[in-house]
């Protein structure tokens, strides 16, 4: 397999592909989609709500905190995670761009 090329793409081109391949897996968007309806959330509540295991859920929290769409602070024994508003804006903001500069008179 070939090495990736990613220094003759810009910054925010190499940012974007990082997000897109951390959102790549349905789990994540599952995890966002609960996070984004609560006001918060602890660790345990995505447990019974996705079905997978605690530590599995770890690492998908891991991930996107990563890249900044969620943030954690510790409450006792848990974690309590919610949608970073502003990386989320952000986000939005670059995707809207980004779809709205496509030509529309195309094949």
């Amino acid at each position: 397999m070939g090495i990736t090329k990613t220094q003759i793409f810009d910054q925010r081109q190499n940012e974007l592909a990082q997000i897109f391949k951390i959102l790549g897996h349905p789990a994540r968007i599952a995890i966002l989609q609960y996070i984004s309806k609560q006001n918060a959330c602890i660790c345990n509540d995505l447990v019974e709500e996705i079905g997978l295991a605690q530590a599995t859920i770890s690492q998908h929290l891991k991930e996107l905190k990563n890249i900044g769409l969620i943030k954690g602070e510790v409450e006792g024994k848990s974690m309590c995670y919610c949608i970073n508003i502003d990386k989320w804006n952000e986000l939005q903001k670059d995707l809207n761009s980004f779809f709205n500069t496509t030509k529309q008179n195309c094949c």
